[in-house]
Protein backbone atom coordinates (compact mmCIF):
# COMPACT_ATOMS: atom_id res chain seq x y z
CA UNK A 1 0.00 0.00 0.00
CA UNK A 2 1.33 3.45 -0.88
CA UNK A 3 1.92 6.30 1.56
CA UNK A 4 -1.19 8.14 0.32
CA UNK A 5 -3.28 4.99 0.71
CA UNK A 6 -2.10 4.48 4.28
CA UNK A 7 -2.85 8.10 5.16
CA UNK A 8 -6.36 7.82 3.72
CA UNK A 9 -6.88 4.51 5.57
CA UNK A 10 -5.79 6.07 8.89
CA UNK A 11 -8.05 9.06 8.27
CA UNK A 12 -11.03 6.80 7.54
CA UNK A 13 -10.41 4.73 10.70
CA UNK A 14 -10.13 7.93 12.75
CA UNK A 15 -13.42 9.27 11.35
CA UNK A 16 -15.26 5.98 12.06
CA UNK A 17 -13.89 5.94 15.61
CA UNK A 18 -14.91 9.57 16.17
CA UNK A 19 -18.44 8.94 14.90
CA UNK A 20 -18.75 5.83 17.05
CA UNK A 21 -17.67 7.74 20.17
CA UNK A 22 -19.98 10.65 19.45
CA UNK A 23 -22.93 8.23 19.37
CA UNK A 24 -22.21 7.06 22.91
CA UNK A 25 -24.66 8.41 25.47
CA UNK A 26 -21.75 9.05 27.83
CA UNK A 27 -20.66 12.00 25.70
CA UNK A 28 -23.99 13.78 25.38
CA UNK A 29 -26.79 14.66 27.77
CA UNK A 30 -30.22 13.11 27.50
CA UNK A 31 -32.54 16.10 27.34
CA UNK A 32 -35.60 13.86 27.68
CA UNK A 33 -34.49 12.23 30.92
CA UNK A 34 -36.56 13.19 33.98
CA UNK A 35 -34.94 15.68 36.31
CA UNK A 36 -34.41 13.61 39.47
CA UNK A 37 -32.20 16.01 41.38
CA UNK A 38 -33.02 16.69 44.99
CA UNK A 39 -33.93 20.25 45.94
CA UNK A 40 -30.57 20.82 47.63
CA UNK A 41 -28.86 20.18 44.29
CA UNK A 42 -31.35 22.18 42.28
CA UNK A 43 -29.95 24.62 39.84
CA UNK A 44 -26.63 22.79 39.36
CA UNK A 45 -25.04 24.59 36.46
CA UNK A 46 -27.89 27.08 36.48
CA UNK A 47 -25.83 30.13 35.73
CA UNK A 48 -26.96 33.27 34.04
CA UNK A 49 -26.61 33.21 30.27
CA UNK A 50 -25.09 36.37 28.90
CA UNK A 51 -24.80 35.26 25.28
CA UNK A 52 -28.14 33.61 24.59
CA UNK A 53 -28.16 29.94 23.76
CA UNK A 54 -31.89 29.28 23.97
CA UNK A 55 -34.18 28.51 26.86
CA UNK A 56 -32.78 25.54 28.77
CA UNK A 57 -34.40 26.22 32.14
CA UNK A 58 -32.35 25.71 35.28
CA UNK A 59 -29.69 23.70 33.40
CA UNK A 60 -28.74 26.74 31.36
CA UNK A 61 -25.02 27.12 30.78
CA UNK A 62 -23.46 30.38 31.81
CA UNK A 63 -21.48 31.94 34.57
CA UNK A 64 -20.60 30.16 37.78
CA UNK A 65 -23.38 31.28 40.11
CA UNK A 66 -26.84 29.92 40.73
CA UNK A 67 -29.35 31.95 38.73
CA UNK A 68 -32.09 31.51 41.34
CA UNK A 69 -29.88 32.69 44.20
CA UNK A 70 -28.70 35.65 42.09
CA UNK A 71 -32.25 36.75 41.22
CA UNK A 72 -33.53 36.11 44.76
CA UNK A 73 -30.69 38.18 46.26
CA UNK A 74 -31.49 41.12 43.99
CA UNK A 75 -35.22 40.77 44.74
CA UNK A 76 -34.70 40.58 48.51
CA UNK A 77 -32.36 43.59 48.67
CA UNK A 78 -34.26 45.68 46.10
CA UNK A 79 -35.13 48.32 48.72
CA UNK A 80 -31.42 49.16 49.17
CA UNK A 81 -29.48 51.13 46.54
CA UNK A 82 -27.16 48.90 44.54
CA UNK A 83 -23.50 49.84 44.61
CA UNK A 84 -22.13 46.99 42.52
CA UNK A 85 -23.20 43.64 41.15
CA UNK A 86 -20.73 41.18 39.66
CA UNK A 87 -22.55 38.22 38.09
CA UNK A 88 -19.27 36.58 37.10
CA UNK A 89 -17.93 36.54 40.67
CA UNK A 90 -21.34 36.23 42.35
CA UNK A 91 -20.98 39.37 44.50
CA UNK A 92 -23.69 41.94 45.20
CA UNK A 93 -22.81 45.04 47.21
CA UNK A 94 -25.40 47.59 48.24
CA UNK A 95 -24.80 51.20 49.16
CA UNK A 96 -25.73 52.57 52.56
CA UNK A 97 -29.45 52.55 53.26
CA UNK A 98 -31.21 54.48 55.98
CA UNK A 99 -34.87 53.78 56.71
CA UNK A 100 -37.05 56.90 56.92
CA UNK A 101 -38.10 55.92 60.45
CA UNK A 102 -34.48 55.68 61.70
CA UNK A 103 -32.42 58.39 59.96
CA UNK A 104 -29.54 58.07 62.46
CA UNK A 105 -28.90 54.46 61.54
CA UNK A 106 -27.84 53.00 58.20
CA UNK A 107 -27.10 49.57 56.79
CA UNK A 108 -25.05 48.12 53.98
CA UNK A 109 -25.15 44.52 52.68
CA UNK A 110 -22.79 42.27 50.76
CA UNK A 111 -24.01 39.00 49.29
CA UNK A 112 -21.64 36.29 48.07
CA UNK A 113 -23.01 33.48 45.91
CA UNK A 114 -20.46 30.72 46.21
CA UNK A 115 -21.82 27.86 44.10
CA UNK A 116 -23.97 26.93 41.12
CA UNK A 117 -26.24 24.78 43.27
CA UNK A 118 -29.28 25.99 45.18
CA UNK A 119 -28.03 25.21 48.67
CA UNK A 120 -27.86 27.11 51.94
CA UNK A 121 -24.06 26.91 52.02
CA UNK A 122 -23.87 28.48 48.54
CA UNK A 123 -24.85 31.85 50.03
CA UNK A 124 -23.10 34.20 52.43
CA UNK A 125 -24.57 37.52 53.57
CA UNK A 126 -22.67 40.22 55.47
CA UNK A 127 -24.51 43.18 56.99
CA UNK A 128 -22.77 46.36 58.15
CA UNK A 129 -24.38 48.95 60.42
CA UNK A 130 -23.45 52.51 61.32
CA UNK A 131 -25.01 55.02 63.67
CA UNK A 132 -24.87 58.78 63.42
CA UNK A 133 -23.69 60.51 66.57
CA UNK A 134 -23.02 64.23 66.42
CA UNK A 135 -22.82 64.26 62.61
CA UNK A 136 -20.28 61.43 62.43
CA UNK A 137 -21.08 57.92 61.23
CA UNK A 138 -19.54 55.25 63.45
CA UNK A 139 -19.53 51.49 63.02
CA UNK A 140 -21.97 49.63 65.23
CA UNK A 141 -22.59 45.97 65.94
CA UNK A 142 -25.13 43.97 63.97
CA UNK A 143 -27.29 41.28 65.51
CA UNK A 144 -26.01 37.97 64.00
CA UNK A 145 -29.60 36.85 63.53
CA UNK A 146 -30.09 39.67 61.00
CA UNK A 147 -27.69 38.06 58.51
CA UNK A 148 -29.31 34.66 59.04
CA UNK A 149 -32.79 36.12 58.52
CA UNK A 150 -31.75 37.77 55.26
CA UNK A 151 -30.07 34.56 54.06
CA UNK A 152 -33.28 32.66 54.86
CA UNK A 153 -35.37 35.22 52.95
CA UNK A 154 -33.08 34.91 49.93
CA UNK A 155 -33.20 31.10 50.07
CA UNK A 156 -36.99 31.10 50.38
CA UNK A 157 -37.30 33.45 47.40
CA UNK A 158 -34.86 31.30 45.37
CA UNK A 159 -36.98 28.22 46.11
CA UNK A 160 -40.09 30.10 44.97
CA UNK A 161 -38.36 31.08 41.73
CA UNK A 162 -37.18 27.51 41.18
CA UNK A 163 -40.65 26.05 41.77
CA UNK A 164 -42.26 28.58 39.45
CA UNK A 165 -39.79 27.53 36.72
CA UNK A 166 -40.42 23.78 36.98
CA UNK A 167 -42.01 22.44 33.83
Amino acid sequence: MSQVGRTLWKGAVFMVAALALSACSMFRGDDNAPDSRADDNAGRGGGISLFGGGDRGDREAGIGVNAYLWRASLDTLNFMPLSSADPFGGVIITDWYSAPTTPNERFKATVYILDTRLRADALNVSIFRQTNTGGQWADASVDPDTEIQIENQILARARELRLSNVR
